[in-house]
């Protein structure tokens, strides 16, 4: 017999437990989404931070890999060749030599031994005469060339005849006439460095629009004002392009001329460093020389970008 629990009328039957509803504060809502939001715009930050860090990381190890396994490459061959080639230096006895000579590259204990840094300086010098000359010269001559047929017919068998001539060929004439070997290495990048000029110059000319040329005449523009305004600013890309081609000739030049005319001067350097037998040194001056002309390059270059017309 089971016993039914009586409860009054109208009273409700209560439980031993009974379970009270959860309060929320108010606002605790819409600070839960401002917290979820502000996760994540941090994750959308961060990511973007990182996909831009490594669009700019990426690119430069494109640019920098290729090089440095080239040099790696290098410096690879040349350890194999050094070690089977008796008397050839290979790249840490000549990195041993390089840190000693760089140490006091200005030192001079007489005349025909200065440190490397005094014969840097003196070609350096020669080819900046040497080049300056030529361009003086010859972009005012590449000018006239292209721009008045019956001069470009005349010269044309001269430049021709003259260009191929091999630059160390016109030393003996430079002897001859300067009676100094000074002034006959600087008359050899002189002879060096004039064609690019002349022959692109010319080019450059001979390509303006001829269009450019009527408007000119219709408008009665005098010939300076031809030069400045319409020659100049389109012959520029390919004047750039003959004073670069100059430029390292004239430093190409420089080694062989002062290897035969003496006195100070890289060329004479290595050729002193030879007769002592110092063959980490001319392969120093071999780099040296390389990374001048290197850095020579690139400033015209830097010159073109920044005086473009484009």
């Amino acid at each position: 017999m089971s016993v039914v629990p009586l409860r009054k009328e109208g009273l409700p039957m209560q439980s031993k437990t009974e379970e009270k509803p959860i309060e929320s504060k108010p606002g605790m809502a819409a600070v839960q989404i401002v917290e979820d939001k502000s996760a994540v715009k941090e994750d959308t930050v961060a990511s973007i931070a990182k996909s831009s860090a490594l669009s700019k990381v990426k690119p430069f190890m494109q640019w920098l890999i290729p090089p440095v396994m080239g040099l790696a490459l290098l410096i690879g061959v040349w350890s194999m060749i050094a070690a089977v080639t008796k008397g050839l230096p290979g790249p840490i006895v000549t990195f041993e030599a390089a840190v000693k000579l760089f140490s006091d590259p200005f030192y001079i204990n007489g005349p025909n031994d200065q440190g490397i840094g005094w014969n840097i300086l003196n070609s350096l010098e020669r080819v900046g005469l040497g080049f300056s000359m030529a361009a003086l010269v010859g972009i005012p001559f590449g000018f006239m060339i292209g721009r008045f047929e019956f001069l470009a017919r005349m010269t044309s068998p001269i430049i021709s005849l003259l260009r191929p001539v091999s630059p160390l060929a016109w030393l003996p004439i430079g002897l001859l006439v300067f009676k100094a070997a000074n002034p006959a290495a600087i008359w050899v990048i002189f002879i060096t460095a004039i064609w690019p000029m002349i022959i692109n110059t010319a080019v450059g000319v001979s390509k303006v629009p001829q269009d450019y040329m009527n408007v000119a005449k219709v408008l009665n523009l005098s010939e300076w004002k031809i030069v400045t305004k319409i020659l100049f600013p389109s012959v520029l890309p390919y004047m750039m392009t003959g004073i670069r081609l100059s430029i390292g000739t004239a430093w190409l030049v420089i080694v062989a001329a002062e290897m035969l005319t003496g006195g100070a001067g890289i060329g004479f350097w290595v050729w002193d460093e030879w007769n002592n037998l110092v063959v980490e040194h001319i392969i120093i001056a071999i780099f040296v020389v390389g990374i001048i002309g290197l850095l020579l390059e690139q400033s015209l270059l830097l010159i073109a970008k920044r005086f473009s017309y484009e």
